[in-house]
């Protein structure tokens, strides 16, 4: 019995989340909807202009989004990341503890330097922007990689996101070979459209052969696939991944089990932010599958889940919607 049901590795990044209007962008020269890399005096500048007031913090990162929601729904997760030793930094660590992830970072071992920050702008189509500065993140390594954890892990889980630079794409080839050596299944999400389209030869050095199990949205499957149809994405996948999951927003998803389709019907909400969704579906569903879950009851549960998450502001649940939500499925 392995301690964890998911180790994660991604950008440790605090997220700062505002609402803002669609004019915003073009006054201040931003591509709507897109994860956009930025320098810090360009993030503080779009800060400054935005009304603070509504803002709200917290730890996040794709894949570190994911684990917290493993841990909500009673799973037992564990996160590799790299902050500073400043503010933001402190209150990152604190913040995944108290969502009751295991790290092994402390106070006392944090570098100097910049914890990284996502500005997450969302409008009232309940589309999220995002401009990142990475900072000290971007100099995340396999030294940040906790092997032990991963060996002592049902699934080592991958974010996308890593690609971007030289050391973090060594950090998540390291860690799969980790992961296979010691029989750790392998799931990988590709974040954001912008990464498959500008760092596909990344992606498939780390896919290699293959991966367990990999997460898209219907734009980056079909990206990665160079395919025109959803029909002709999917059967193209199954050349990178041994199952897969494609998620199609109000549509619902599509999985694949290893042996055939099941659609994933989607739960009738009212979208006011979308920021998290798929990272609650990937953390869902990697929590039902390690609990004893079947694909399509997992998927139900991941689309609940991520139906919640965009009925509201911020990226995660509260303890006592994951309750309800488990409780749901159950009856």
């Amino acid at each position: 019995m392995r301690k964890y049901n998911v180790t994660g590795i991604g950008n440790a990044l605090v997220d700062i989340e505002f609402k803002v209007t669609d004019s915003f962008f073009k006054d201040n020269g931003v591509e709507k909807g897109l994860m956009t890399l930025v320098d810090e005096e360009r993030q503080n500048h779009l800060m400054q202009v935005i009304h603070h007031a509504e803002a709200k913090k917290q730890a996040g990162g794709s894949a570190a989004n994911s684990v917290v929601a493993v841990s909500q729904f009673g799973g037992k997760s564990f996160y590799c990341f790299r902050v500073a030793n400043d503010e933001l930094g402190h209150f990152y660590l604190q913040d995944l503890i108290d969502s009751g992830v295991d790290i092994a970072l402390t106070s006392t071992q944090l570098q100097a330097g910049v914890t990284g920050k996502c500005l997450v702008m969302v409008t009232e189509d309940s589309e999220r922007t995002m401009n990142t500065f990475l900072g000290i993140t971007q100099n995340f390594s396999s030294q940040d990689v906790q092997d032990e954890a991963i060996k002592d892990s049902s699934y080592l889980f991958i974010e996308g996101y890593l690609v971007t630079s030289p050391n973090g794409k060594e950090a998540m080839l390291h860690a799969k070979k980790v992961a296979e050596a010691a029989g750790t299944k392998v799931a990988l999400t590709f974040s954001d459209p912008a990464m498959v389209k500008y760092f596909k030869a990344n992606f498939d050095d780390v896919i290699g052969p293959s991966v367990d199990l990999l997460f898209a949205n219907e734009e980056e499957a079909m990206l990665y696939t160079g395919k025109s149809t959803l029909a002709e994405a999917r059967e193209e996948m199954k050349k990178a991944a041994k199952h897969f999951v494609i998620t199609m927003g109000k549509n619902g998803a599509m999985i694949y089990d290893g042996d055939t389709f099941v659609d994933i019907e989607p739960y009738p909400t009212q979208a006011i932010d979308s920021n998290g969704a798929g990272d609650m579906f990937a953390g869902a569903f990697l929590y039902g599958i390690t609990n004893g879950h079947s694909y399509a009851s997992s998927g139900k549960l991941a689309s609940m889940a991520s139906s919640r998450i965009v009925s509201q502001f911020g990226p995660r649940l509260k303890w006592h919607e994951a309750k309800e939500i488990l409780e749901r499925l159950h009856a």
